[in-house]
């Protein structure tokens, strides 16, 4: 990078760009959908963000490593809490989400459909019960 990447508005935007599954690039290498991200009027750092289905991978990693130890061995309150996590982040807008996050879980899709199916039924339970 030509830019320093020991500057410290870079390092204050690395866990974030790590955290979504970006890259950080020299401002003058960016490319179409590359965010220039400027600080004090000069262009620091260029932020090359990931497509759909490497963001699924990254977060499943992320959660791994949140975890201490693979996503399948977590038990099944745990893996109902990651459904959910995954979720509200869109994972399961990815064409094969299901497929990807039930593997990475340990298993069936049914399985992931029901720990979904559960979180919409209870939160439509919350709803009617604030509105009775």
């Amino acid at each position: 990078m030509t830019e320093p990447a020991d500057h410290p508005f870079v390092q204050a935007v690395k866990p974030l760009v790590d955290a979504m599954g970006g890259r950080l690039v020299a401002p003058d290498q960016a490319q179409g959908d590359d965010v220039v991200l400027a600080w004090e009027g000069e262009d620091r750092v260029a932020v090359r963000l990931p497509h759909l289905s490497e963001s699924l991978d990254h977060i499943l990693v992320e959660l791994r490593r949140r975890h201490g130890k693979p996503l399948a061995e977590l038990d099944r309150k745990t893996k109902q809490s990651v459904v959910r996590i995954l979720e509200a982040r869109g994972a399961f807008s990815v064409r094969h989400g299901v497929e990807t996050v039930a593997t990475a879980l340990g298993v069936s899709r049914f399985t992931v459909y029901n720990y979904l199916n559960r979180e919409t039924a209870s939160r439509e339970g919350g709803a009617r019960a604030e509105g009775e």
